[in-house]
């Protein structure tokens, strides 16, 4: 077991992946001689040359078909977006080519190509380098999501992401980069559909995912302190969600808080909201609650930006008033 940063398990990840396999390659802006802007990709290209580690031009829209023809063609590229929310100027590529070419050419080309970069509320970004942007594309068919949140499922969930035949939207949240974690010394993969169980309890299933699984564990300790019990599960799988994992939670503790980064309305907890009244409603002792950011753009003022997120006092406090 090493002692490992986030951006470090990310980068030995791809690291790994480019060595078993040639046809990954990495490409986006500075991904290359400036080693990605949060250093995920730093001195690749020392090591396999400037094809397989490629710096783009300014032209997400450009660098990402070029991505999707080069899936189709057999290579597996893997996407730095140096702010995810400059993807949406990609929204095109990704959505009606990356989503739906395995279907709509019957199934003859496969897209395995891997979207990833930092995202999320950051400290100060302001509103356009604050995005998250699983919501934007949780309704396009063909694609998977994932939200990494430790250095050991971002290199597990990475090199999973790399290998699988479908293209994959892999979150990063940009204050979790300098994260430590223990890795094994021995190759892992973590499942790109499977949530994992933080904490096990039995008076609330806490359902949250990236930077928010730290803010649950955060209010933990306050929650155990005074008697409480929660059960926390980090999601991992924005799409599809592991419905198994999330209804044995509710069935045995039969109150739900969704604690998200994402934006209240269309968020993730709105589609969660919506499946877990669908098929555990009679399992539920309580509505379901959501804590999720404001529906603002977010301020560039430090307190400002912080009372548009959810805090692990507001957590503490709706878990009293649910179990109330």
């Amino acid at each position: 077991m090493a002692e490992t940063l986030m951006y470090n398990a990310l980068r030995q990840a791809i690291d790994e992946e480019m060595a078993r396999d040639e046809a990954v390659f990495v490409l986006g802006e500075d991904v290359g001689h400036y080693g990605g802007s949060y250093k995920v990709t730093k001195d690749l290209y020392k090591k396999y040359g400037d094809l397989r580690v490629l710096d783009t031009p300014i032209a997400e829209n450009s660098f990402t078909g070029i991505a999707v023809g080069a899936a189709m063609t057999g290579l597996r590229p893997i996407i730095e977006g140096m702010n995810m929310g400059f993807l949406l100027l990609a929204f095109n590529q990704i959505a009606n080519n990356a989503g739906m070419l395995r279907y709509t050419s019957g199934g003859n080309f496969k897209i395995p190509m891997v979207i990833r970069g930092p995202g999320g509320v950051g400290r100060q970004l302001g509103a356009e380098h604050s995005q998250r942007l699983e919501a934007y594309f949780h309704a396009v068919p063909g694609l998977k999501i994932v939200a990494c949140s430790t250095a050991y499922n971002a290199k597990g969930l990475l090199k999973a992401a790399i290998r699988d035949n479908n293209p994959v939207l892999f979150f990063e949240h940009v204050l979790l980069y300098n994260l430590k974690d223990n890795l094994p010394d021995n190759e892992y993969i973590v499942p790109l559909d499977k949530a994992e169980i933080v904490r096990r309890g039995k008076d609330v299933t806490l359902l949250t995912y990236s930077r928010m699984r730290h803010h649950c564990t955060q209010a933990l300790k306050q929650l155990e302190k005074e008697g409480y019990d929660p059960e926390i599960i980090d999601l991992i799988a924005l799409k599809p969600f592991d419905l198994e994992t999330i209804g044995e939670s509710i069935r045995k503790t039969h109150r739900v808080i969704i604690v998200e980064e994402c934006m209240k309305t269309g968020g993730i907890a709105a589609e969660l909201i919506a499946l877990i009244n669908e098929h555990f409603f009679d399992d539920l002792d309580a509505p379901v609650v959501r804590l999720s950011s404001q529906d603002i753009p977010t301020p560039y003022n430090g307190m400002l930006e912080r009372m548009t997120i959810i805090q692990p006092h507001q957590i503490v406090e709706a878990v009293k008033e649910i179990m109330a």
